[in-house]
């Protein structure tokens, strides 16, 4: 499908990377493992050791190339595999912990940033290898440094399974442990999911789900730093005033994405899935969502009525986005960490987020 661009958004486009932060925060490779499987765990690492380094033996190539050629960044080159505890049922632990660091390996030999989807679904319930798979995660991470970790806990439709939320913190408790001697960092790359999504192409709850092919190129976006001069040209304007402002920067960037996405996926010869529109932030200056929420009129994040003006740019960014592309997936939010957000911790330190 051809993408047609005016002079005016390419002008502006340049404007927004080289001014506001905007990027494409992720292209995510997600690959299917489930050809992979045997009753041997060493021919299973094996197995998945050739398929990583054949299907994305090129991802950070064409990456890199993609980003020279358009003079947007892409910011991590990212791979997401089937949840491992789907495609993987052994007896013991430590059989756990091989496939992690066969995963570590082949991430290191194609040059990835991080590897998602030392993975389990259990929102109903635990088998045996979902069990070892979760006691294998702290020892995992640890010994790892591209894995990344995710679980579902919980789904709207299922309800939530207490016995895995016990199981999930204990792990938590665990990797801290583990990593203490690099600040705890393991725990950065395990999240736990309620809902959790096919196609999330952000770390660390990115896998390969289910009903995905074979392989697929699933970008991320993110321009917290764009919606915010947006944001501050509207000052004094009514709500849905901004809310048109804040959906039409949102179809402009979401349309960015997807054409770095096409243009990597149709290079590597596989699938383009989708673009996860979510505002995700960076420590740098002017990259924060917080920020966001600040200039729409607030003393700061976490005063009265945060939560709503969240709530309103969620929704618009969301939307933008859909009216953009017919590709929008993911996550497709708004992320607001502590550890990464300037203006949260801003927040927090003058008591506003306690």
């Amino acid at each position: 499908m051809m993408m047609r661009y005016t002079q005016e958004e390419i002008l502006e486009l340049i404007r927004m990377t080289e001014l506001e932060h905007f990027d494409v925060r992720t292209t995510t490779l997600g690959i299917s493992l489930r050809d992979c499987r045997s009753e041997d765990v060493k021919r299973f690492c094996d197995n998945v050791y050739r398929k990583i380094t054949r299907v994305a033996g090129r991802l950070v190539q064409v990456a890199e190339e993609v980003e020279e050629e358009y003079g947007v960044k892409i910011v991590n080159k990212r791979i997401a595999v089937s949840p491992i505890a789907v495609v993987a049922e052994y007896d013991r632990i430590d059989d756990y912990i091989l496939i992690a660091e066969t995963l570590d390996a082949a991430a290191r030999e194609v040059r990835v940033d991080f590897l998602g989807g030392f993975s389990a679904l259990v929102e109903k319930g635990c088998t045996k290898g979902d069990r070892n798979l979760i006691e294998a995660i702290p020892p995992a991470i640890a010994r790892t440094k591209r894995v990344n970790s995710s679980l579902n806990v919980a789904s709207t439709r299922a309800g939530i399974n207490m016995d895995a939320v016990r199981l999930a913190g204990e792990t938590v408790k665990r990797i801290a442990e583990l990593t203490k001697d690099q600040d705890s960092i393991g725990c950065a790359k395990f999240v736990v999911f309620a809902n959790a999504v096919d196609d999330n192409p952000f770390m660390a709850g990115a896998f390969h789900g289910i009903g995905e092919p074979e392989a697929v190129i699933n970008v991320g976006i993110s321009g917290p730093g764009v919606v915010l001069d947006v944001v501050r040209k509207m000052k004094g304007k009514d709500l849905g005033t901004l809310s048109d402002a804040i959906k039409r920067i949102a179809f402009k960037i979401t349309r960015v994405g997807e054409l770095i996405g096409r243009t990597v996926a149709t290079r590597l010869g596989v699938e383009f899935g989708i673009v996860d529109v979510s505002l995700a932030p960076t420590p740098a200056p002017g990259d924060s969502v917080a920020d966001i929420i600040k200039e729409m009129g607030f003393e700061e994040v976490g005063a009265p009525g945060s939560t709503a003006a969240l709530a309103l740019l969620t929704d618009a960014v969301k939307k933008g986005g859909a009216m953009a592309s017919s590709f929008v997936g993911g996550l497709s939010g708004a992320f607001i960490p502590v550890s990464e957000d300037a203006g949260m911790v801003r927040a927090v330190k003058s008591g506003f987020l306690t």
